[in-house]
Formats: structure tokens, C-alpha cells, sequence
């Protein structure tokens, strides 16, 4: 959800977690193969984006709103199969960035499979609530 409030005529984006003004984050960074469509940001003052607290320096956070944004995207795509058009509509993602992310994904007749598109769109990797377990287990060891 995105929260935005005028200042002199100025739309600002406010934090989703305190509501100060706010940056976008990419909760799949661009260096993992993020993406620029709205299911991929996260819009964070600069202590929850950047401070101790925020994903960039919790690993705890970001592996929290990576999950977040995989259950969005599975909830999203419940079909077995999408075409093109139907995900340029369902993740506002232009056609061309499309067909160049899935360009070496097999095309089905009934389309792509949604499986490989949360996995292409999640930076290649599928993310799982073990994970969690496996972070909580390792930090419980220092």
C-alpha cells in the first residue's frame, strides 16, 4: 500500500511503517534481479530503510518482506499458465521487459508457467518460510 501526502502541491510518499516521508525500496534489489513494478517496492523513511531496523542491515526484515512479496505474487498468479497480456494488466510491467525476462522460459500454448514467473520475479530464487527457521536457528547460536 502506498501512502502519499502534498506538501506545496507535491505528492510525498509516506513510510509504511511510521508514516514519515519516504524512499521506494525494491525489496528484490536490482542487483538480485528486482524488477521496477509496484509489487517489488516497499516504500520506507530512511530509518526503516536504511537504519538497523531496515532490510538493508536486518537480514531478519528482508527476508520478511521478500516472503511478503511471494505470497502477493502467488495469491496474484493462481492460474497454472499466463500470456503476456495478461501479465502486463495483472503486474504493470511493459510487454518489452516481459518478453526479455522470460525470453529463455519454455512458452506453453496456455502460456508461462506461473511458478516460473514468482520464480524469475523473485530474482531466480523461491523463497520459503524455513528459511525463517533456519535465520532464527542461526542467530540462536551466537
Amino acid at each position: 500500500m502506498k501512502i502519499q501526502y502534498k506538501l506545496g502541491g507535491e505528492k510525498l510518499l509516506k513510510c509504511q511503517i511510521c508514516g514519515k516521508p519516504a524512499d521506494k525500496h525494491h525489496i528484490v534489489y536490482r542487483s538480485q534481479g528486482g524488477l521496477e513494478f509496484p509489487l517489488n517496492f516497499k516504500y520506507l523513511c530512511s530509518e526503516h530503510h536504511r537504519g538497523k531496523n531496515g532490510p538493508h542491515k536486518n537480514k531478519k526484515v528482508d527476508l520478511e518482506y521478500k516472503l511478503e512479496m511471494q505470497k502477493q505474487l502467488e495469491k496474484l498468479l493462481c492460474k497454472k499458465f499466463y500470456r503476456l497480456d495478461e501479465l502486463i494488466t495483472l503486474l504493470q510491467i511493459n510487454k518489452r521487459i516481459l518478453k526479455k525476462l522470460f525470453k529463455d522460459y519454455k512458452l506453453y500454448k496456455e502460456g508461462y508457467k506461473s511458478i516460473d514467473i514468482i520464480y524469475r520475479l523473485m530474482g531466480n530464487k523461491i523463497y520459503t518460510e524455513y528459511m525463517m527457521e533456519e535465520y532464527y536457528d542461526f542467530t540462536a547460536n551466537f
